[in-house]
């Protein structure tokens, strides 16, 4: 039986809160499982609930992308690019908060990223702390 001060799930506000929260979470697309891991690692430790997909192609496939309230994604990978994903969203109205990662970016990436609604792209190696503000911005759009 539950003692009378010790609380339950749901019981406050802040709880009920984060429990609305858990329901969407923070999509992390990459072909590297290091960074994949390093990245879900650092949202979790921000708070925030996180999962990974190996591909492009995997996470549309999950029936997933509607319910990510965020999307951070390598654009160069094997098959389906980052850029192509953002259309392929675009073309399903899809609208979710991108934040490219890259590290064989150049000025015309970013700028065809930026111009079809992209939150940020970022080179790697990035700050990580750049990168939470930034995520952190998304999810208040």
């Amino acid at each position: 039986m539950d003692s009378p001060n010790e609380r339950r799930p749901g019981d406050t506000r802040i709880e009920r809160s984060r429990a609305r929260e858990t329901s969407r979470f923070i999509a992390i697309i990459d072909d590297d499982d290091a960074m994949q891991d390093s990245l879900r690692d650092l949202m979790e430790a921000a708070g925030l609930v996180a999962r990974c997909f190996g591909s492009a192609e995997e996470f549309l496939e999950s029936g997933l992308h509607r319910q990510a309230a965020c999307l951070i994604t390598d654009i160069l990978m094997p098959k389906m690019s980052g850029l192509q994903l953002q259309a392929r969203l675009k073309e399903e109205e899809c609208d979710i908060p991108i934040i490219f990662i890259t590290a064989h970016g150049d000025a015309g990436m970013r700028i065809q990223a930026m111009r079809e609604g992209a939150v940020e792209l970022l080179a790697k190696p990035f700050d990580h702390h750049l990168l939470l503000k930034t995520v952190r911005a998304a999810l208040d759009m």
